[in-house]
């Protein structure tokens, strides 16, 4: 029973019932008075259990209850879990979980890490997960801090973050995909941090497994030996064991920097409504205790380290962690601001000499404006903002304003599933009512007098006398895809102003199709357009090129005269029409009718391109005459004419909130 007493994580206290006449005590059940003894309350009024005796667990399953139990610097092992979309990291997680005895089976339900209710609900991976595991090889403990990492390439930026605070990644590779495209550069990844990389063939129970090939497509495209590659089944526990063997053996343990100043790297946070600023960390140099006085290098903040712990996966605290540990820290940090992903905490007394190197910036992709329906709820939306910028760090945001939908926020992306996800937390978790305007990219504006400016909203481009030319960002985008889609991909290529580069044969039924082309045209439906043509088969991964000049104008939309900004959008010249056309079309179909006639136009400069017009609301003058001389209808007419000339100088066209919705959104679809 000692083991079922270890120290585990701070739960409220038990019910107890007294147990029914005639019913005979389970072996091992504490009576009510000796339970209540065994446990003590924690400050907070919640339950902690006394720590187990020091003794080695008799199994693997039983080493995870005494995962709080130190271990030697050389028996720690951080690694994470990386691979492209749908290969099955979280159920490789999961499993991982369950053999060491982490998580109870009755407790077990797939996707265990992936917390929020929309990674569950679309089955992916969203936000990194860490969890502390406690393995058994040889009579000897180890500690093994997993860090779960999600595969979409618009979340590219917390594998990188992960990355940085292990030694080791498990590259898993689906056995009947093989390798795609975000299996590429989350290697990539990996060696750029100089990581040791274990190889996983997943999924060699489904009947279209092939785990020989896929060994072959790794050591081809890789380059890395596969020759003692394990082969498992996440979801049937096969070569589980092997697994956790492979990572004790051949991780190398972190540095014992233990008698050195404190240095410890924040790579994740988030905001908790209690207990303010909640911190992630990865201790790299000295040790930490409960109650030390700590400092923010960045920052030059000093908060006292109120409660330290854990995450196994869930937080359980613990009085000190040393170098190579992962944890968390709380310390009544109020302000967001203070504790930033990548900065580095350090004693307040004996201060690190220098900080750690951080994180490179990551640099948004997709921009869009956020504005919210009410207009009251413009700071309620700003604080949402800082709030999530703390947990989701790749994400930036800087105010707007609009003529047609007030104030509001100019918020960058890496992509568009980011940008939805951003949209749907904030609508979720903080209960707003957001706009969201089409998606655009920075474009820099090469200014007559030679100088450079950077402009990602159109209403902000300069006047076309003021500007010589505008560059636009540039992607490689690398698509692999089964030989049978090659036609249809490069048709997709083509009509995204794509310049073809190069096409590889990866195996006889692979290739791969490298483009160069605009983020502008990326940033719409390609992707979806991608899987549509592929039937679903053909992956991709994309990079930053660098800038080019290319034939762009801005696209006014003129409303009875009257530009709308909040409609402008920067274009291609070849596809200037098109989307003049439908914007015109949709906005007459939704602006009531006026009293007069009125002009919709989309303009390049002063020249109009399209145009289309709502007639007026024509009241009959003639109903009163029925008969008589030509000349007194002509002059009814004539004075209504008179009228409508007059309201069409001083009248004003609203333009409904709906029909700004809707052209928004056909914007995200013809762009």
């Amino acid at each position: 029973m000692a083991t079922a007493t270890a120290s585990r994580l701070a739960v409220p206290a038990p019910r107890l019932s007294p147990l029914a006449p005639g019913r005979r005590r389970p072996a091992g059940f504490f009576s009510a008075p000796t339970r209540q003894r065994a446990l003590s309350a924690d400050s907070r009024g919640r339950v902690v259990c006394p720590a187990a005796p020091a003794s080695a667990p008799a199994s693997t399953a039983d080493a995870g209850q005494d995962r709080l139990q130190k271990v030697p610097i050389s028996n720690i092992r951080n690694f994470s879990i990386i691979a492209h979309i749908d290969h099955g990291k979280s159920t490789l997680a999961d499993k991982l979980l369950e053999l060491t005895g982490t998580v109870q089976k009755r407790e077990m339900k797939e996707q265990f890490l992936d917390n929020m209710d929309l990674e569950r609900e679309r089955g992916i991976t969203i936000k990194l997960q860490a969890a502390r595991m406690r393995y058994i090889m040889n009579n000897e403990p180890y500690c093994l801090n997993l860090i779960d990492t999600p595969g979409h390439v618009d979340f590219s930026y917390e594998v990188s973050r992960s990355l940085a605070a292990c030694e080791g990644a498990l590259l898993v590779v689906d056995a009947s995909q093989g390798v795609e495209a975000q299996t590429l550069a989350n290697v990539y990844l990996a060696l750029e941090n100089d990581l040791e990389i274990i190889p996983v063939l997943n999924k060699i129970d489904l009947p279209g497994a092939e785990p020989d090939r896929v060994a072959q497509e790794i050591e081809e495209i890789i380059g890395m030996d596969c020759s003692n590659a394990i082969r498992c089944s996440a979801k049937e526990g096969i070569g589980i064991t092997e697994i956790l063997d492979a990572i004790v053996t051949k991780i190398p343990p972190p540095q014992d920097t233990a008698k050195s100043p404190l240095r410890a790297l924040i790579f994740d946070s988030y905001y908790d409504p209690y207990r303010g600023v909640i911190v992630y960390f990865r201790v790299v140099d000295g040790s930490i205790k409960k109650g030390d006085k700590i400092c923010f290098m960045a920052s030059g903040k000093e908060y006292a380290a109120d409660e330290i712990g854990v995450l196994s996966p869930n937080q359980m605290q613990v009085n000190e962690l040393y170098a190579g540990e992962v944890g968390y820290l709380s310390a009544s940090i109020r302000s967001v601001a203070d504790a930033r992903v990548g900065d580095t905490i350090t004693h307040s007394s004996k201060r690190a000499e220098c900080a750690l190197p951080g994180y490179s910036e990551a640099t948004p992709m997709v921009f869009c404006g956020l504005f919210p329906i009410d207009a009251d709820q413009f700071e309620e939306l700003r604080e949402a903002l800082e709030k999530l910028q703390l947990n989701d760090a790749a994400l930036k945001f800087e105010p707007e304003s609009s003529s047609a939908m007030g104030f509001g926020f100019r918020c960058g992306f890496l992509g568009l599933l980011h940008m939805e996800i951003v949209q749907e937390r904030l609508e979720r978790e903080y209960n707003l009512s957001l706009i969201i305007t089409a998606p655009s990219v920075v474009y820099r504006v090469n200014l007559a007098d030679g100088e450079t400016v950077e402009c990602s909203n159109p209403s902000l481009l300069p006047e076309p006398g003021k500007r010589r030319s505008i560059e636009e960002p540039y992607v490689k985008i690398e698509m692999l895809t089964p030989k049978e889609y090659i036609g249809p991909i490069m048709e997709l290529g083509q009509e995204r102003r794509g310049e073809f580069k190069e096409m590889n044969f990866i195996t006889e039924n692979r290739a791969s199709v490298v483009y160069e082309l605009p983020l502008a045209e990326m940033v719409g439906d390609f992707f979806d357009q991608l899987k549509s043509r592929s039937k679903g088969y053909a992956s991709m991964e994309y990079s930053i090129i660098g800038y080019r000049e290319s034939n762009l104008v801005k696209l006014d939309i003129q409303i009875n005269g009257d530009p709308v900004e909040a409609l402008s959008t920067i274009v291609h010249r070849d596809k200037a029409y098109s989307v003049g056309r439908a914007l015109t079309q949709k906005l007459k179909e939704l602006i009531p009718r006026q009293m007069f006639r009125v002009p919709i136009q989309a303009c390049i400069g002063a020249k109009v391109i399209a145009s289309e017009a709502l007639s007026a609301i024509r009241k009959d003058v003639l109903s009163k005459c029925y008969g008589g001389d030509i000349s007194r209808k002509k002059k009814l007419l004539k004075k209504q004419a008179e009228g409508k000339k007059r309201m069409k100088a001083i009248g004003r066209v609203d333009v409904p909130q709906e029909a700004f919705m809707a052209v928004l959104k056909l914007e995200k679809e013809v762009l």
